[in-house]
This record gives C-alpha cells, sequence and structure tokens, in this order.
C-alpha cells in the first residue's frame, strides 16, 4: 500500500493543479492499493471544496464510498504520538492530517508516500530516524 497525502488529491482531481499530469501518471501506471487517513480526507474534502467547488468533493467522495482507496483508522494508543509529533515539528508546523501519515508509516512500517509536500515529507521521519521516500519526487 502507498501512503496518499492530501496534495497528492488535490493535484490528482485539478487539471490545473501543476502536479496534475504527474498525479495522474502514477495513478493510471500504480499496481498498488493507495491508503489514507480520516484526517486527510477531510482535509482533501474542505480544500476541494473550497478551491474547485462541490462537484469536486461529491467526486472524491465517490471515490472513497467505492472503495478507491483504503483509510488507516488512527488507534486510540496514537492520540499522544499525534501531540507529540506536532510538538516536535512545530517549526513546520504539521497539521494533524501530516501527523495522521507519520502514524500510518509506522503501522505500515514503510515510508512510501505520494505527496506533493515536498518539503515536509522530507523533513518528517516515522519511529523517529526512518525518511520517508516521496514517489512523486
Amino acid at each position: 500500500m502507498i501512503i496518499a497525502d492530501t496534495r497528492f488529491w488535490l493535484a490528482l482531481g485539478d487539471k490545473k493543479d501543476k502536479h496534475h499530469q504527474q498525479a495522474n501518471n502514477f495513478a493510471k501506471t500504480n499496481s498498488e492499493r493507495f491508503i489514507s487517513t480520516y484526517p486527510v480526507i477531510t482535509e482533501t474534502c474542505h480544500l476541494l471544496l473550497s478551491r474547485q467547488g462541490i462537484d469536486a468533493q461529491l467526486h472524491f467522495v465517490k471515490m472513497y464510498q467505492l472503495g478507491v482507496f483504503d483509510i488507516f483508522d488512527i488507534p486510540a494508543t496514537g492520540k499522544q504520538k499525534i501531540l507529540t509529533l506536532m510538538q516536535k515539528y512545530a517549526d513546520l508546523p504539521m497539521d494533524f492530517a501530516d501527523a495522521s501519515l507519520v502514524l500510518l508509516a509506522e503501522h505500515l512500517e514503510h515510508g512510501r508516500i505520494l505527496s506533493t509536500d515536498k518539503r515536509d515529507f522530507h523533513a518528517y521521519r516515522w519511529k523517529n530516524t526512518q525518511p520517508f521516500s516521496n514517489l512523486l519526487s
């Protein structure tokens, strides 16, 4: 499974996005399933609605409804870890959605991610030392 960040979903859904072609090509040629988190889904819906309107948001939710990607449920034990991560990366700052993706990487035991956010996912570490491998780089 490949971790999908908000900015990947935004690039995939917006033909005007400078990363759209790259995201679209990856989605078309990739055979692995994507996985994300509910905070990422919420952030994506909010940004799609505000940037592109209700049709874009509904299309994304339709993909969710059809099971195009999987969702990782943050365990109750992850609450402290999310706070710790957001404090550790406060200088960037790290948001809740990004912290949830670090937890997901730790759960999957790999950091293969799709994101156009090269700065943050270059800085973040899962299991405190492991770098992410951004497949859109």
